[in-house]
């Protein structure tokens, strides 16, 4: 049996309680109790509505670290990708990076409606709607082979802003 998901993502912060709160207050992860007994400068979150034990670890290193150069100077990691059930789900969770200064971009793929964001350390991120399996269509995914501007609004009034994403793609049908 071969691999079938993420199941976690474990980053090196330069300020735990920073981006704790970040992570807590923007996109509603939620602290789970589960760092080691007397290990200090970490902690474990779970996104709303996962059944992970975890989807996020932190791991302090200090407030001196510099930021990331991955891709720019150095290898490394380019961002993560978290899924929202609905396009009404992606609209709040635009408001909330907008409203703390970390949205940095969006972008519509055709088969996927992506957020872009950035955490306090400047860790990059995407939150994404998954186009149903059932909605798919010619110019959708003739669409996935470029990146279009994001209106949220439009694509509310196509596909529905509480219709259930991903059903059929990354969620069994």
């Amino acid at each position: 049996m071969g691999i079938h998901r993420l199941n976690h993502a474990v980053l090196y912060v330069s300020d735990l309680e920073r981006s704790v709160a970040f992570y807590g207050d923007v996109l509603g992860f939620r602290v789970i109790p589960m760092t080691p007994d007397g290990f200090r400068g970490a902690a474990f979150l779970q996104a709303p509505g996962s059944t992970n034990d975890h989807d996020l670890g932190l791991f302090e290193i200090g407030r001196a670290a510099g930021r990331s150069t991955a891709g720019r100077a150095t290898v490394g990691l380019y961002h993560l990708a978290w899924e929202v059930d609905t396009l009404d789900e992606l609209a709040a969770v635009a408001e909330r990076l907008t409203a703390a200064g970390a949205l940095a971009g969006s972008s519509d793929h055709g088969t996927t409606k992506s957020l872009y964001g950035q955490d306090p350390d400047g860790l990059e991120f995407e939150v994404v709607w998954l186009v149903p399996a059932d909605r798919l269509d010619d110019a959708a995914l003739t669409a996935r082979k470029r990146i279009g501007r994001l209106d949220l609004d439009r694509e509310r009034q196509r596909y529905g802003g509480q219709t259930r994403g991903g059903v059929g793609i990354s969620v069994p049908a």
